[in-house]
């Protein structure tokens, strides 16, 4: 059933969430410490039988000089500089193996698979460890270090997100200046993160986003990972104000208010877990040209392999310089 407003008001729909004053100087000061960790990323070719894609086990550095693993995928016989499509993974999931998600190497670009720190034992598995400590938390990592901007989860993993940008425009075969990022939920929330930290991306693809206009999504949505916040605010009850003060540092239409970078979304009118009114408040909030794939009888699957092929139009489009995006579609 539809979980959230009616079609004609989501396109309305905006966020009241009300931004930290320091937004911007949390985020500059946080890329410009991780940054000072410099180091290029480390490639080793992984031997298979595959014989059209050529993939390298790389680790570059994130969060406070943290390695993150990562694969990078790009087709085989060729040297040429391609455009590049970093792609970031959804909640519980990682990097997966190897010889997974050969989509986007199989279209003709260099791919560069962030893992994602700490995950990776849900659905897909993963490799990159999260040192960092934090106090009591819910299941899953979404309350981990919640009452601190500066601990929280989510401060990290969206600095590795950017990193994963500076390592991929370092990688052999990649032209720098046509660098687009993708994920869906947890790794369409990276992405659109990524876009509004990262000024110069040549395109945004974000499916059923999570972590878009948070104060909301936590009161109308029982579904998990949201509920974590719920469940973590029914023991400590005084905390309140932290905690929506941390999330306000990394939601979504935050980021979507300081993007540069053309944009696809979609929403899934049945989705409970990322309910429809929060993907597009940050739809409606990007401040480049964005366009909307709307899904009306989906849930969080949205589009599924039906997503990944309206994205490959829309990014041949882009990075050919040919797109006509901002039109949207239902």
């Amino acid at each position: 059933m539809y979980t959230d407003m009616p079609q004609d008001r989501l396109w309305q729909h905006t966020s009241d969430a009300v931004e930290p004053p320091d937004f911007d100087e949390f985020w500059s000061r946080t890329l410009t410490q991780a940054r000072r960790h410099d180091a290029a990323p480390q490639l080793e070719r992984v031997a298979g039988r595959l014989t059209t894609v050529e993939v390298h086990d790389v680790t570059f550095p994130g969060f406070d000089g943290d390695p993150v693993r990562a694969w990078y995928r790009r087709p085989a016989g060729t040297d040429e500089p391609l455009p590049v499509v970093v792609q970031y993974v959804g909640y519980g999931g990682g990097r997966g193996h190897h010889l997974e998600n050969l989509l986007w190497a199989s279209a003709g670009y260099a791919h560069l698979q962030m893992d994602t720190r700490g995950q990776g034992s849900g659905w897909s598995r993963g490799e990159t460890a999260d040192p960092w400590g934090a106090g009591p938390q819910q299941r899953g990592v979404m309350t981990k270090g919640i009452t601190d901007p500066e601990q929280y989860y989510y401060r990290r993993l969206f600095t590795d997100g950017v990193r994963a940008v500076d390592a991929a425009r370092r990688l052999p075969g990649v032209d720098p200046a046509r660098v687009a990022v993708v994920g869906g939920s947890q790794g369409g929330a990276t992405a659109l993160a990524v876009g509004g930290l990262v000024p110069d991306l040549a395109a945004v693809v974000a499916y059923v986003p999570f972590l878009c206009d948070i104060a909301r999504a936590i009161t109308i949505t029982d579904s998990y990972p949201f509920r974590e916040v719920a469940d973590y605010l029914a023991i400590h009850r005084e905390k309140v104000d932290l905690v929506l003060r941390t999330l306000g540092y990394i939601d979504g239409v935050a980021f979507a208010r300081r993007a540069t970078a053309p944009a696809y979304f979609s929403a899934a009118l049945m989705d409970d877990i990322v309910p429809p009114s929060t993907v597009f408040a940050a739809h409606n909030a990007y401040a480049a040209p964005a366009q909307m794939q709307v899904w009306p009888f989906n849930g969080h699957e949205a589009g599924a392999v039906c997503d990944e092929e309206e994205a490959m139009a829309f990014l041949g489009g882009v990075l050919a310089g040919t797109g006509t995006p901002g039109s949207p579609t239902a």
